[in-house]
Formats: C-alpha cells, sequence, structure tokens
C-alpha cells in the first residue's frame, strides 16, 4: 500500500504524523491543501488533537487498504471492521465527531442527534471525511434509536434544562414523537 510520497499531519497538540499521501487524501480538505502546494512543510490540523487524529489515520488507511484489488476484504468484513472500530467510550466517539469536548457545549435534548452530525466543528467534517462522520453519526444514532428524552439525558449525562411547563410544551408541540 505504501505510495512514494509521504505527508506529515500535525496535531492541534503538536504531535506529527507522517503517512501515505493515499491515506491523507482520504480527507478531501487535506486533498485540497495537497492540491494547493500547502503540505510541504507538513499540514497543521488545528481542530483535531493527537489522539482523534491517530483514530482517524487508523480509518483512512484501514479504507484505504480496503480499496486494494489485490487484498480487498468483503463487504461484511469491513463493516465489521467499522463496528469494531467505533467500539470506543463515549469520549472518544464523540471527540471523533466533535472537536471540543461534549461537555464544553449545551445541547437540549430535543437536538442533540442534529447538533452531534451537523456542528461545523466535527473532526471528521472539518476533515471532509464523509465517510466517517456517517459512520460515527450513524453510532450515535443508533444510542439513541428507540429511547425516551430521560434515557437519553441518562446516556449522556444531559442535565434536564427545561422547566416543566417548557417540557410539557415541547411534548405538546411535537406529540406524534411521544407516541
Amino acid at each position: 500500500m505504501s505510495s512514494a510520497k509521504k505527508i506529515t499531519l500535525k496535531s492541534s497538540d503538536g504531535e506529527a504524523f507522517e503517512v501515505d499521501e493515499a491515506v491523507a487524501l482520504e480527507s478531501q480538505t487535506i486533498k485540497h491543501m495537497i492540491e494547493d502546494d500547502c503540505a510541504d512543510s507538513g499540514i497543521p490540523l488545528p481542530n483535531v488533537t493527537s489522539k482523534i487524529l491517530a483514530k482517524v489515520i487508523e480509518y483512512c488507511k484501514k479504507h484505504v487498504e480496503a480499496a486494494n484489488p489485490e487484498d480487498k476484504p468483503s463487504e461484511d468484513d469491513l463493516k465489521a471492521w467499522d463496528a469494531d472500530f467505533v467500539k470506543v467510550d463515549q469520549a472518544t466517539l464523540f471527540d471523533l465527531i466533535l472537536v471540543q469536548h461534549l461537555h464544553d457545549i449545551q445541547f437540549h435534548c430535543s437536538t442533540l442527534l442534529f447538533s452531534l452530525c451537523l456542528f461545523s466543528s466535527s473532526a471528521a467534517n472539518y476533515l471532509n471525511i464523509k465517510s466517517l462522520l456517517d459512520l460515527t453519526c450513524q453510532t450515535v444514532a443508533d444510542m439513541i434509536k428507540g429511547k425516551t428524552p430521560e434515557e437519553i439525558r441518562k446516556t449522556f449525562n444531559i442535565k434536564n434544562d427545561f422547566t416543566p411547563e417548557e417540557e410539557e410544551e415541547v411534548r405538546r408541540e411535537n406529540q406524534w414523537a411521544f407516541e
């Protein structure tokens, strides 16, 4: 899989990662930086910590290897690998999606999923790796699916900041969702 050219990626906490260009090109953001000749002295990624960048690189390496026709795994094998990849603690999962820690951001239960998946500072979104963003957001969606608002709050350690009146109004306006 080794390509001739290596690219250095620099995390927000100063760690440098040397990766094959093919791995770096999994990120559309990095691809555009390479195309614009901005990669000669390394590509700074100020929104991604070394811990999360290492996970992102692991994901990209696997998907580059999976695209190799000589060693191409079955679709089921790749799906199983993806499922194992996202079996991480909640903090790591959210850091894969979000640049900031979840506890630094105030979420309302009714907008949690949209905030997690569409937040503009997500690592997968910032790096523009659609398959990784889809995978991590689907994992969060699966964690929410079928749960009551109270169960979701407990799962994600979210404080209910609605007054009883506000909560009743939300339930009334969205009654279909509570049936």
